[in-house]
């Protein structure tokens, strides 16, 4: 008989990921879930929420580059119920994608994230 070992980590569970998830979403008040970083954005969408930002005063907010970590990705998209991204995170409530975004913009809804952002 052989013994094989194996050095693979385990699957994370369901569970595992929402915590993972969660943590993330925590990190800041303002956090976004984008394809690329600020820096260095990957998507057309991700470049017009940073616009947006930046033309309302927003300064202050967390990043997690969903396309540094598949299993985030894909799972954030199933706890969110929200298929795609960027998405939008304010006290760890999904506020929705750009288009949210914008039309909070547009009506004066960021006021309370204006002020603790800025």
């Amino acid at each position: 008989t052989k013994l094989v070992l194996s050095c693979s980590k385990p699957e994370p569970t369901a569970q595992s990921l929402d915590e993972r998830c969660r943590e993330l979403i925590a990190q800041q008040p303002l956090m976004l879930f984008i394809k690329g970083t600020p820096e260095e954005p990957r998507c057309g969408f991700t470049v017009q929420l940073l616009g947006l930002l930046q033309k309302e005063g927003i300064r202050r907010f967390g990043t997690f580059n969903i396309l540094a970590d598949e299993i985030v990705r894909q799972h954030l998209k199933t706890m969110s119920q929200w298929p795609t991204y960027p998405q939008i995170y304010w006290r760890g409530e999904l506020l929705g994608g750009l288009d949210i975004l914008k039309e909070m913009a547009e009506s004066g809804q960021l006021g309370d994230i204006k002020r603790e952002c800025a």
